[in-house]
């Protein structure tokens, strides 16, 4: 028995008591001898069975403790042995130096010391070792793998129920989505009754078709509207086959003169029904927004995107260019002054766009002011045209002068972007309620969120044929100037490559309202023309031009040295001009250190998503993105991208 036990069993306590014993019987035997005598033996014999029950104590105990001891070791090497509950003991170099009876039943083999753990569980050559449980599959279990890195000891936990279940959970967890006939009106125009039924038959029958292949609810909303409800196992079947009823709905209406086009939203894993239904309609709405012949799919925070491979078709009514313009004018009327932005890096199209709009502010005696920070070699020569007119160059402000121009009753217009990244100050955004976007790009993930008014329009060719549009409407008697009128047409031209690609019957139609403004088609010829030291660099980038997949182009610059954003642009389209080249990619290292690509389209491949996988995006047919990195890092990013999207769907229609 420990000392300290002992000295609480028979310790000074019991040493004292017999002391007080033995005074107390001499004070007895001083009265009455006999019956001190008898007290003495009495004492003695309590002294005796004192001494003989601390002995039996101690025997008892040591018996006892004996008897746990082996029960309390029994018990270990039991648990250890027979506990479902693997245990791996591992050296630095994170081989097996010992394991219990449980892992060689789990993995079938007699042992598995001197096996290194990445051979037992492939999984960890694909994450690091921490204190943090990993999952491990091994035939047609889940184990959970808990690393105790002080003691180099591993668990391994059999969870293959629990994951069984929180798979059937996340599987069975409820989708929404909604399907829509984005361009039946347009489809339909020139169709008697007979026909018009006859095709929307059809394509309902296809519609139908889809959702019982794939066990989707399937209830019409509207003429053109269905909502779908299904889980998430089947949601991810969808996005495996890519969409097929897209593809499936334009082939059948192949032979009308406009293909019927569908736009699909999903959402899934939103924390109320109701969530979920404003993500649905969200989802819809980007996939219109980016034009329409495609599926937008939310999941959390996750938003895909499937299809997009036909150009958006253009809409034949001024319905909404006019009521967006009476909106425009009502905010302006309200607002106390006007900011107006572009992008970053900003080309001809947004300093139009940007001049049309301030030319709508001034009709209404507001003070207006455009966002620009430097000029870029895109648009020095604008910029020079626009230094001529004093009365206009003096409305161009840096982003510190905005700022301090901005209060709660200021507008502020963007064009020609709707990513709050891509402004030049998104503080500006943050400093008022009053915002309109004004961008002709497909939407993207990101978007001005808070905008009060939106006009994005991506059949438009750019955003000066948008705001050419409203000025149309905005005003009853709208004048432009020469450098107005010239401004906006440079955009459309640049931005259409002289009225080449992405022009539609309105393109023409507000080019023609320009030049009858007194746009001088001269002076945008001026500002086009290239100088003879870039076009011979242009050629040197074009040289080194490769071709995969038959058709497209990738041209990678030289390490360390910079090129313009512009020229980078200008090589993409050059190339594309080239016999038999269906896409181009350009890859250089721009002044700013970032390196830029510039990818461009004759329409059957759709660039956008090759960038949006990349971190940019853009249109059908002309994209770009910006990346960290050298040319080589970012050219081999690019090959990778084009292959996973070859492997999935195919590059080309």
């Amino acid at each position: 028995m420990p000392k300290f036990l002992v000295t609480r069993w028979h310790g000074m306590h019991q040493i004292w008591a017999f002391i007080l014993l033995a005074f107390m019987t001499v004070a007895l035997a001083w009265y009455e001898w006999l019956l001190g005598l008898v007290a003495l033996v009495l004492t003695a014999a309590l002294g005796v069975y004192t001494v003989m029950a601390e002995r039996a104590f101690r025997k008892d105990l040591k018996s006892y403790l004996g008897t746990l001891s082996y029960r309390v070791k029994k018990a270990g090497n039991d648990v250890i042995t027979e506990l479902p509950l693997g245990i791996i003991l591992y050296n630095e170099d994170r081989t097996v130096d010992w394991h219990n009876p449980y892992i060689a039943q789990m993995l079938e083999k007699e042992s598995v010391v001197g096996v290194p753990l990445t051979e037992l569980f492939p999984t960890l050559q694909q994450v690091k070792e921490r204190e943090s449980a990993i999952e491990a599959k091994i035939g047609s279990n889940v184990y959970e793998l808990i690393f105790k890195q002080k003691e180099r000891l591993l668990y391994v936990k059999n969870i293959t129920e629990l994951w069984n279940l929180g798979r059937k959970y996340d599987d069975e967890k409820l989708v929404l989505g909604v399907v829509m006939i984005d361009n039946l009106e347009e489809v339909s125009q020139g169709l008697d009754d007979h026909q018009r039924s006859s095709m929307l038959s059809k394509v309902t029958a296809e519609i139908t078709e889809w959702a019982q292949k794939f066990h989707i609810y399937l209830k019409r909303l509207t003429n053109d509207k269905f909502l779908l409800i299904t889980d998430q196992k089947t949601l991810r079947q969808l996005e495996q086959s890519r969409f097929v009823v897209l593809d499936e709905v334009r082939d059948i209406t192949g032979d009308h003169k406009i293909p019927v086009t569908l736009s699909i939203g999903f959402a899934a894993g939103a924390s109320h029904i109701t969530e979920l239904g404003q993500w649905a309609h969200t989802s819809l709405d980007i996939a219109l927004g980016r034009g329409g012949d495609q599926a937008a799919v939310k999941v959390g925070s996750r938003q895909s995107f499937y299809g997009g491979k036909s150009n958006a078709v253009e809409k034949r009514t001024r319905v909404r260019a006019r009521v967006v313009a009476h909106a425009l004018r009502d905010l302006m009327r309200e607002s106390h002054n006007i900011v107006i932005m572009g992008h970053k890096m900003p080309d001809m199209d947004a300093i139009g766009a940007a001049i049309g709009v301030l030319k709508a502010a001034q009709l209404f005696g507001k003070e207006a002011y455009i966002v620009l920070e430097g000029v870029n070699p895109a648009i020095q020569k604008m910029m020079e045209m626009i230094k001529e007119d004093e009365k206009l160059s003096k409305r161009f402000v840096s982003p510190e002068q905005a700022l301090s121009l901005v209060t709660h009753q200021t507008l502020a217009v963007v064009v020609d972007t709707h990513k709050v990244s891509m402004v030049k100050e998104p503080k500006l955004l943050s400093l008022t309620e009053r915002i309109v976007v004004v961008d002709h790009h497909r939407r993207s993930e990101e978007f001005i969120s808070n905008a009060t008014l939106v006009y994005m329009e991506p059949y438009a060719s750019s955003a000066c044929e948008l705001v050419t549009e409203l000025l149309q409407y905005i005003h009853d008697r709208v004048v432009l100037d020469v450098r107005e009128s010239t401004a906006l047409l440079a955009g459309i031209t640049v931005d259409t490559k002289s009225f080449s690609l992405r022009t539609g019957a309105r393109t023409f139609e507000a080019a023609s309202f320009l030049r009858r403004s007194g746009a001088d088609t001269t002076m945008i010829q001026r500002m086009l023309k290239e100088d003879l030291e870039e076009y011979v660099r242009k050629a040197e980038i074009i040289k080194h031009a490769e071709v995969l997949y038959e058709h497209v182009a990738i041209a990678v610059t030289e390490s360390g040295r910079k090129y313009s954003q512009l020229l980078i642009a200008q090589s993409a389209d050059t190339l594309l001009n080239m016999t038999d080249i269906h896409a181009s990619f350009v890859i250089g290292e721009r002044p700013d250190g970032l390196i830029g690509i510039s990818a461009r389209s004759l329409g059957d491949m759709n660039v956008q998503v090759v960038m949006e996988r990349m971190g940019g995006g853009g249109h059908l047919t002309n994209a770009a993105t910006q990346l960290e990195g050298t040319v080589q890092e970012v050219a081999e990013r690019l090959k990778r991208v084009l292959e996973e999207i070859e492997a999935e769907e195919g590059l080309f229609e």
